[in-house]
Formats: structure tokens, sequence, C-alpha cells
């Protein structure tokens, strides 16, 4: 299998898909670095993977401080020797009406959906141009293909990963930088996206979303490997997933 060997970088892999992506491509044979801002959960999710017979280490780190990012990938390559892939996973989702300005929650989801990705992407470009070869996965979300009231900035942030992520797969094209890419846009998955909701309604909303039709995280996990898994010519460039009772 492809994935066997390769140095995945995961954040947001304290939980959730992220947890999950890590736990399955370490079981997999992948030397998986994880990272996120909860240390405990971390240690916690690598003494998993390595129960299994993995190999995993973890870097605790803030997506949204760009020089944390780098420090990430540096330790992936002290660690490992090279990077493979990086998961552009971390999010947050404090949804609520513009007309409550919760300006401090619209920098919070910008600097880590948007900007987090990006330095993601900074982080790890320079070292697949001069190895010829990488793969960059990030998490955008349904909400990067429509619009939801009550998720203005949410849905703001999520587009600006999939016009990213497209214009970095026709760079890498047009400059013959052989990077992947591949965008995952997710419907309802069980995660803690939640738990940041802030505005009562739409908190209460998302909870019974996940409670009654939420799907399980390692459905992404598998799509994530699969991506991983193609032939090197080949890109999975977008996967959307819905629970198949989400309309």
């Amino acid at each position: 299998m492809a994935v066997k060997n390769k140095v995945v970088i995961v954040t947001g892999a304290s939980s959730g898909i992220g947890r999950a992506t890590a736990k399955l491509l370490g079981e997999s044979g992948a030397k998986v670095v994880l990272a996120a801002r909860n240390e405990d959960k971390l240690q916690e999710a690598v003494a998993e993977i390595k129960e299994k017979g993995g190999e995993a280490a973890y870097k605790v780190t803030d997506v949204s401080k760009r020089e944390e990012v780098k420090a990430l990938v540096d330790f992936a390559i002290s660690e490992y020797g090279k990077i493979d892939v990086i998961f552009n996973n971390a999010g947050l989702m404090p949804n609520a009406p513009l007309s409550e300005l919760k300006n401090s929650e619209w920098d919070e989801m910008i600097d880590v959906n948007l900007k987090g990705v990006l330095n993601g992407i900074e982080a790890v470009l320079p070292h697949f141009i001069k190895q010829k070869s990488g793969h960059v996965i990030s998490t955008s979300s349904v909400a990067g293909l429509n619009t939801y009231l009550g998720a203005g900035v949410y849905c703001a942030t999520k587009h600006g990963v999939k016009a990213l992520m497209e214009v970095l797969r026709k760079e890498s094209a047009n400059e013959k930088m052989n990077v992947r890419t591949t965008t995952l846009y997710l419907g309802a998955f069980r995660t803690e996206l939640a738990t940041r909701i802030t505005n009562k309604a739409i908190k209460e909303r998302i909870e019974f979303l996940y409670d009654t039709i939420g799907a399980d995280p390692m459905i992404v996990a598998e799509a994530v490997k699969f991506a991983i898994d193609l032939p090197e010519e080949v890109s999975m460039n977008e996967i959307t997933l819905y629970p198949t009772a989400q309309l």
C-alpha cells in the first residue's frame, strides 16, 4: 500500500477526524506526526497508535502561529527524515449570526481555519518543491460549497480553503512541482466542533444534527487514506462526504 512508510503530519489530531485519521494511517504503516493544542489528548492518541504497532510522535502546535507550524514541519523531518503529506485539518466553528458582532470569534476562525491552512502550505512547500513530491490535504466543509444562516464567517473561511487549494493544484501543475492536493468537503460528522458555539440556538441545532445523523469520523479517515494510496501521478482533488440522511 502506498501509505506505508510515508511521513504524514496531521493537525487537529487530538480528537475527531484528525485523531481517527492519525490512528488509521499509523495502523496502516505510515509514520504519523500529530499536532494540536491539547498535549494530554495528543499523548493519548500517540499511545493508542503505538499500542497497535504504529510509529507516531506529537508536537503541541497552534496552527494560527506560522512559526509553530514551521517548527512542526522541522520536528517531523528531524524525527523521520522527510515529510510526504500534510493534512491541514484543524478547525473551529463558533457560529452565530453576523448581527451579534462576535468579532473575536471571527478572528479566531480566520486565524485557524484559513490562515492555519496557509501556514501549513507555507511550511511544507519548500520541502515538497525540493524533493519534487508531496501531498497537501485540507479540510474545507460543505460550508465551503454552500452558505448557511448563522455561519457567515465559517463559510467564508471554508470557501477560502477551497480557493486556496484549487490555486495550489493549478500552480503545482503549471510550475511542475508535482505536489498533489486533496480538499475535503464534509457534512455532519461527529466531532467537537459544536462545543465552541456560544449561540444557544445554533449550538442546540448542531448538536441535535450530530446526535441524530452524524457519521463516524473514521469514514473521513478512510477517504484520506484512499487519496494518499493513489498513484503519485494522480490527485484525488476533491472529496465530498455527507451522511446519507443529511439534506
